[in-house]
């Protein structure tokens, strides 16, 4: 009985809408992320060696050492790495900042309270106001 409980819970975990939504999420930020590789690695990046001398970034490194011990360090990955993320948090920022004014509720203007009513000593005194206007 223990175990088809369990299962029921996780049935009610894994059809809430935020499993859901995030699992949606996740898939379609693979595939963007693929897609901003790509316009990193195939179209920026070679512009960006053409004026830097046709310098293949990925192949940039620093040998420490000698021999067999050596160490090589891929700074040049390094760098494509990087870019890829900026633009890639770049794109993310611009959709969520779309996304933001979209689904935002656009505040209507409060219209203006309506004027109190007057006293009836306000009320009064203005037609005593009114009343010396046309005696003048």
């Amino acid at each position: 009985m223990a175990k088809c409980s369990f299962l029921q819970d996780f049935k009610a975990f894994a059809m809430r809408g935020n499993v859901i939504d995030m699992a949606v999420g996740v898939i379609i930020g693979g595939a963007f992320g693929k897609i901003v590789t790509s316009l990193v690695n195939d179209v920026l990046m070679p512009l960006i060696g053409m004026v830097t001398g046709n310098i293949d970034f990925t192949t940039l490194s620093y040998k420490v050492g000698e021999g067999e011990d050596a160490a090589e360090l891929m700074y040049g990955n390094f760098i494509q790495n990087t870019v890829d993320f900026i633009i890639i948090a770049f794109c993310i920022f611009l959709m969520v900042r779309a996304i933001t004014r979209l689904t935002a509720k656009k505040e209507e203007p409060a219209a203006p309270a309506p004027a109190p009513e007057p006293s009836a000593e306000e009320k009064l005194l203005t037609e005593i106001r009114d009343l010396l206007k046309e005696k003048k």
